[in-house]
């Protein structure tokens, strides 16, 4: 199972997210981290815990502002691989994204307008370079409902299957930067199970190396980490005893 450091930019800064209320999101205080500059968030993940597979959530971009594209060139020029959510909502931007140094891009539920721009995103990029992140807050999805009018996040989930996703990320924003545990088991499980061959990938909650244990049984694939890295709670060590 890979972990993926998450790189919150907000305002060229990189921010502790808390339970998806962006208004009030600070930079981040870290154990490993000289500072909240996006380079020696970064490097301090590689360089004392041994990941340079990032997470980055561009949040400017995501809430409509310009996107953080130099800082993100900047990481991928430092060696870092990127999987990059900057609130794409066409398949130009997610081309954009590419361009600008991502690895991957994130096509995210809360901002792409319908499954059309998914389904173009994934033409435009290939599947195994994009994920779909189904975005939830409090188990509710967040896509529009008119561009998405189903009910039930099972049910986006089997629409971005049939539409060719094979790289799918589970992300409830309430759960994000609170630590009380990795959410929605069932529905991991579910996925893993009755999806074949779809990667699946989680974040939000995670407070140890016995949460990642509990996500790597369910049949999680990666799992977004930020808090506990910062904190000390998740060390190398640990990290090199799950990843083994």
């Amino acid at each position: 199972m890979r972990i993926y450091p998450v790189i919150d930019l907000l305002g060229g800064v990189v921010v502790r997210g808390v339970g998806g209320d962006r208004d009030n999101y600070r930079p981040i205080q870290s154990r490993i981290a000289p500072s909240s500059a996006p380079i020696d968030v970064a490097r301090a993940f590689r360089e004392q815990l041994g990941l340079a597979q990032l997470y980055v959530a561009d949040l400017d971009a995501i809430q409509g502002g310009a996107p953080s594209s130099e800082a993100v060139a900047s990481l991928a020029e430092d060696g870092f691989r990127l999987l990059v959510d900057r609130g794409v909502r066409s398949a130009a931007e997610a081309r954009a994204a590419l361009q600008t140094g991502a690895s991957d891009v994130v096509a995210a539920l809360e901002t792409l307008p319908d499954p059309g721009a998914l389904s173009d995103v994934l033409a435009a990029c290939g599947a195994d370079r994009v994920v779909f992140s189904l975005d939830m807050k409090d188990g509710k999805h967040l896509g529009d409902g008119r561009g998405w009018p189903q009910a039930d996040p099972w049910d986006v989930a089997q629409t971005a299957w049939q539409l060719g996703v094979r790289r799918m990320l589970i992300l409830d924003l309430r759960a994000v930067g609170r630590g009380g545990g990795p959410a929605h088991l069932d529905f991991l499980r579910r996925l893993a199970r009755d999806l074949d061959g779809l990667e699946v990938l989680t974040g939000g909650g995670v407070r140890s190396v016995e949460d990642l244990s509990k996500l790597a049984e369910e049949g999680v694939d990666g799992v977004l980490v930020a808090s506990a890295l910062h904190d000390g709670a998740i060390t190398r060590s640990g990290i090199l005893g799950i990843s083994s």
